[in-house]
């Protein structure tokens, strides 16, 4: 079972996931036109990364509430995390997007984030003992 301080920690780090997702999709929706041509990613990739981050923004938040913490449910967040960053590099590896250095640049930058954020949150549900469920 998480200990309060345990517990604690991990709803700060989920909230503080939830926070830069939300930002980070609100800025890949508005600034989708302007980005296209400086990162070479197409303004509708980058909306429908941004509009994909936005639910999960939000779940991550209600998650990070104190009566809704669960360790399943910050499981399933890490589990999310490691995803996109998959999905990260394999849409660059695959060519898929051919993106400019600076657009391989925030490509491999938010994905370094999200693993860190990842990593963070694996470490706190493991230190804290919280099995699978």
């Amino acid at each position: 079972m998480m200990t309060l301080n345990s517990a604690a920690t991990l709803r700060l780090l989920l909230a503080l996931d939830a926070a830069v997702s939300g930002a980070t999709g609100i800025a890949m929706i508005a600034a989708a036109d302007f980005l296209e041509p400086l990162f070479n990613v197409p303004a509708l990739v980058m909306r429908s990364a941004g509009a994909m981050l936005l639910p999960f923004a939000a779940m991550v938040f209600f998650f990070s509430r104190p009566a809704q913490l669960t360790p399943s449910r910050a499981w399933a967040v890490v589990a999310l995390n490691v995803a996109w960053v998959v999905a990260s590099i394999l849409v660059l590896v695959t060519g898929w997007i051919q993106p400019t250095t600076l657009g391989l640049a925030f490509v491999l930058f938010q994905a370094v984030v999200v693993a860190g954020l990842a990593e963070l949150q694996f470490t706190g549900l493991r230190r804290s003992g919280a099995a699978a469920g």
